[in-house]
């Protein structure tokens, strides 16, 4: 049996990106994610690895591009406003096709709004979040696990695509204590001859660059990186299905969510109401297929949200309008019970979307 132990979400990511390889971590305090920057601080000295405490996010993020540049495994992590001081950043690196890791434990908005948890940050996350075209990989941990697993998979694709990889977590995830392993990890490891590690005389320098000055060029650089990111929304998307096999209707949330809208579906089974889930893990891409395959099927959606309502326009892109889709939702920090979401099921029952 894997050894367990008990750790908050936000330490899992820390000890992960560790064991992931990372060995540069640059940041700036801001709760709810400031307990990442402590274990970080603790631990990075005693493996020969590097923390630094930025004199701001702007600072961190640009740190992250030029460890990067250099090939090495390295992140920052923020909450809400934090992540919108980092967006220059994360365009830069997004337009030097380099890998980087960013988490972003997401508080209440916008403006400095609260503390709590939130994921309102959606739409910076999935839709950029900076200028010009660009993607980011956008993971949705569920549990204390997946905010380890998760990183390491975070590391792995963004090596593998040369790109940023993010963790989009809520405060809940991130302060609460679950127990779990590290075994089974599967640390993967690119190749980087773009790297500028010096040349020692020994092949052409390497440059890391986002300027392209002549509009062909540039026009040419974002459509060779849209044509990597066709591959990454066919064969990355990952999700969770739970009572889907006959379900009428479906219930689409994730992170903290996700968690409590799983147990209004069994509420809702226990009624007899065939109701399922389909959970979102890589929130781009985003599981569009399964959504889609999911239309053909149920009446209608749920959308289960801490937020005004963002993930909800791309279930409806995702199912292609095939069926209405209801909106539950809390926001501001505040946290939809499993009878507020079992209420929406009800009514969609009705037909009352």
């Amino acid at each position: 049996m894997a050894e367990r132990v008990l750790m908050k979400g936000n330490e899992a990511i820390a000890e992960a990106a560790i064991r992931a390889g990372c060995r540069h971590y640059f940041g700036y305090p801001i709760t709810p994610q400031t307990e990442i920057a402590a274990y970080m601080a603790k631990k990075m000295p005693k493996i020969g690895g590097v923390f630094l405490q930025a004199e701001s996010e702007i600072a961190s993020i640009n740190m992250v591009y030029g460890a990067a540049a250099a090939g090495m495994r390295v992140m920052t992590s923020s909450s809400s406003p934090g992540i919108s001081l980092k967006a220059e950043g994360l365009s830069y690196i997004a337009g030097s096709d380099i890998p980087a890791f960013v988490v972003n434990v997401q508080r209440g908005g916008p403006g400095l709004g609260g503390i709590q948890p939130s994921q309102s940050d959606y739409f910076q996350a999935t839709k950029g979040g900076g200028h010009g075209d660009y993607k980011m990989i956008v993971l949705a941990p569920a549990s204390v696990q997946e905010m380890a697993s998760l990183t390491i998979k975070g590391f792995n694709l963004a090596d593998k695509y040369r790109m940023t990889a993010m963790i989009l977590a809520d405060g809940t995830i991130g302060q609460m204590m679950e127990p779990i392993s590290f075994e089974d990890a599967e640390i993967e490891t690119y190749e980087k001859p773009w790297a500028l590690t010096g040349t020692n005389c020994e092949r052409k320098h390497n440059v890391v660059n986002s300027l392209y000055l002549q509009p062909d060029e540039l026009e040419k650089k974002n459509f060779e990186r849209y044509e990597r990111y066709k591959v990454i929304e066919q064969t990355e998307p990952m999700w969770e299905e739970y009572q889907m096999e006959d379900a009428e209707l479906c219930v689409v949330a994730f992170g903290i969510a996700s968690r409590v809208a799983k147990n209004a579906v069994a509420a809702a089974r226990a009624e007899g109401i065939k109701v399922g889930l389909i959970r979102p893990i890589t929130l781009w891409p985003f599981p569009t297929k399964a959504l889609n395959a999911a239309a053909d099927k149920v009446k209608g959606f749920i959308s289960v949200e801490l937020s005004m309502g963002q993930m909800i326009e791309d279930v409806r892109l995702a199912t292609q309008c095939k069926r209405p889709v209801a909106l539950c939702n809390r926001c501001g920090g505040m946290i939809p019970s499993p009878d507020e979401v079992l209420e929406s099921i009800r009514k969609a029952q009705k037909g009352e979307f």
